[in-house]
């Protein structure tokens, strides 16, 4: 008698063994403690249940997890889903948690911390359902490429960017791809949930705004002054109000909105209209135009000597298809005075919400959740997705796929202090990936 294996089984233990595993990410300059650890637990548990695992580190410690999973009963005649995700987390001070961010605490039926929802969580249904799987002998639909990335949280150059320019055949021969921020529900009433899949995502320009002026003593009259031609530049790229813009994952949601509540959504305040619906309005109003933040100013070394420049980092996000409008009119902004230096440059994604991988996704769901609707959406922020879903022609989606609870602020818990997810949200996702594995 062969023995039941349950998908959902061990994926609250894992995820609680990775978030104890620090592996704060913080940026190029900055290597932290690297993901060599949880990369090693990661193969343990897939060497455990028979996966080989590569590791491919760029630079010490920055390492990622590679394995090729198609047994026995796999139609081998299909190209490969790639599935991603990444091990790595923004940093977090634990002076402003209610419990240590590092420290996987249950409370409430709650799993607090760092990772919960960006995205340890997601790695651990992977790894629950996998084990499952392989240890009932209940090979995928078709063959399936596991990768754990490296640095998404720094826009992937120890992770996805040099694997798609150094090692891309580890993931080329993948047509389509899932992974994160995507799948999450967002509950219109008992019968009616929505499933928000991400099908696009804004391009990112990280962009360096530089101001030269005369140098001078502070007592002095200076008309040539760095820091007040940048304040007034960096104002006027802040402060621009981009135009509306649909694009049609963005439209196709707020239609699917429109029709679940029975409301007119006004397009030009789509957060005043959707107020209702907490956190996640802002990020439905950030992808009606393209958004520039000024995030750092930096000039000077003393407090009685004017600087010879200043400069301002401007976070750039843009629409498909609109990255040459917005750098074009951040210069026109920024002035005559100033250079504007392209510090990142990430593109826009997006594919159709059609074909059997979303068919698979909404059948899924629905054996889940009866109230289950698969929506497409367009994401404001970026995924390791950026750095090959063009450049290797691969179709990504975003299905990380949780039932959650009405009340919980789900925006937020990105990168925000108290990182939490429902035990029960772990646990739905788990056995949700897993129906999608025989479907796919």
């Amino acid at each position: 008698m062969k023995v039941q294996h349950t998908v959902d089984a061990e994926v609250v233990d894992i995820a609680r063994d990775l978030m104890r595993i620090d592996t704060s990410n913080y940026g190029p300059n900055n290597a932290g403690p690297g993901e060599r650890a949880a990369a090693e637990y990661v193969a343990e548990k897939l060497t455990d249940v028979g996966l080989e695992c590569e590791f491919v580190e760029p630079l010490p410690k920055r390492t990622t997890v590679i394995a090729n999973w198609a047994p026995e009963g796999t139609n081998l005649n299909r190209d490969p889903l790639l599935i991603h995700v990444h091990t790595d987390v923004v940093p977090a001070n634990a002076a402003d948690w209610t419990y240590p961010p590092f420290a996987g605490e249950i409370a409430d039926d709650m799993l607090w911390g760092r990772g919960a929802i960006d995205m340890k969580g997601m790695d651990a249904m992977v790894l629950s359902v996998v084990r499952a799987r392989l240890r009932a002998g209940r090979p995928p639909s078709r063959p399936v490429r596991l990768v754990f990335f490296a640095d998404e949280e720094a826009s992937g150059p120890a992770g996805s960017q040099w694997i798609t320019a150094n090692r891309p055949e580890l993931i080329a021969d993948c047509s389509e791809a899932i992974s994160e921020v995507g799948g999450f529900s967002l509950t219109v009433r008992d019968d009616l949930r929505l499933y928000l899949v991400e099908t696009a995502e804004k391009g990112l320009f990280w962009m360096k705004l530089i101001a030269e002026g005369t140098a001078g003593h502070g007592s002095m009259r200076n008309f040539d002054n760095a820091v007040t031609e940048l304040a007034a530049a960096t104002a006027r790229v802040g402060n621009y109000q981009w135009p509306v813009e649909l694009h049609p994952a963005q439209a196709a949601f707020l239609h699917a909105l429109e029709d679940a509540w029975g409301v007119k959504i006004e397009y030009d305040d789509v957060e005043t209209t959707l107020a209702r619906l907490g956190g996640i309005a802002r990020m439905i109003g950030a992808c009606m135009s393209n958004t520039t933040n000024p995030t750092r100013l930096d000039a000077g070394y003393a407090s009685n000597v004017i600087p010879t420049q200043a400069t301002a980092v401007i976070d750039g996000r843009f629409l498909p298809g609109k990255r040459d409008e917005m750098l074009a009119t951040v210069k026109e902004l920024a002035g005559e005075k100033l250079r504007v230096e392209i510090v990142s440059d990430c593109p826009s994604i997006e594919t159709e919400f059609a074909g059997q991988l979303v068919e698979a996704m909404q059948v899924a769901l629905q054996r889940e959740d009866s109230a289950a609707k698969a929506v497409p959406y367009l994401l404001s922020a970026g995924t390791d997705s950026k750095n090959f879903a063009d450049a290797l022609g691969i179709r990504c989606f975003g299905f990380c796929p949780m039932k959650l609870p009405p009340e919980l602020d789900f925006n937020a818990m990105f990168h925000g202090v108290d990182e939490r997810v429902p035990l029960e949200s772990l646990r739905f996702g788990a056995r949700v990936l897993d129906h999608f594995l025989d479907l796919a």
